[in-house]
């Protein structure tokens, strides 16, 4: 795996401990772009940290457990999966906010939460080191299926996209980026992201599009699929 000028290509290129990111909605996949406005100091902080060093930033979402005793404004529990990010594009306002780009490097389980460094959060992990080599299913996903439920959701929504662009996207790059780029909610993204493989994860993200058409419309008839 390449993110801008570094390769990833063993346990050995990845850290034990990496920074977190606790962004709610958030999907980072390996080979994505993610773009960041960073304005909370503690995160501030947290990316100076990352430019000194590795360059190397956790993005994961907050818990989705809705019980009240487990919140934490603060520091909320996180999901067991987030996805590790290069620091690839960097940029300071006048305002005193960053603004950053992440280029996806590999998932990662997160084990243990370490101590506080300057108001963030940082945790042990264990490196889904599969993401470092080309996903051998991307031969295996239904492209026709996938392209076919990505322009019944822009029909519904009345939304267009650069067609050529899509058509011209390889496997890998068109099921990461709509993954992405899907407006759906939390719980869809990490299903996105946890999905063990390419094909699965756009077999996933098709169904998740059937299930939003359904709800939106009367007409679909649930069809992309067959």
């Amino acid at each position: 795996m390449q993110a801008g000028n570094a390769h990833y290509r063993t346990a050995r290129d990845l850290p034990d401990v990496v920074a977190m990111f606790p962004l709610t909605g958030a999907l980072l996949l390996p080979g994505g772009q993610m773009p960041l406005n960073i304005f909370e100091p503690r995160y501030l902080a947290l990316f100076d940290d990352a430019l000194a060093s590795n360059r190397l930033i956790g993005i994961v979402q907050p818990n989705f457990d809705r019980c009240k005793e487990q919140r934490d404004k603060d520091n909320p529990k996180v999901c067991e999966v987030g996805c590790l990010g290069r620091l690839t594009s960097f940029s300071e306002t006048g305002d005193g906010r960053y603004i950053v780009s992440l280029t996806g490097v590999c998932r990662t389980r997160l084990l243990d939460e370490t101590a506080q460094r300057h108001g963030y959060r940082s945790f042990r992990i264990a490196p889904f080191l599969s993401d470092l080599s080309p996903d051998e299913t991307a031969d295996q996903v239904d492209r026709k299926a996938l392209l076919s439920s990505f322009k019944a959701y822009l029909d519904a929504n009345q939304l267009e996209a650069d067609w050529p662009s899509v058509e011209r996207a390889s496997n890998a790059t068109l099921v990461n980026s709509m993954s992405m780029m899907s407006p759906y909610g939390p719980a869809e993204k990490q299903a996105l992201l946890e999905a063990p493989d390419l094909k699965s994860r756009a077999e996933t993200l098709i169904a998740i599009t059937q299930i939003a058409l359904a709800r939106s419309t009367d007409d679909y008839d649930g069809t992309v699929l067959q």
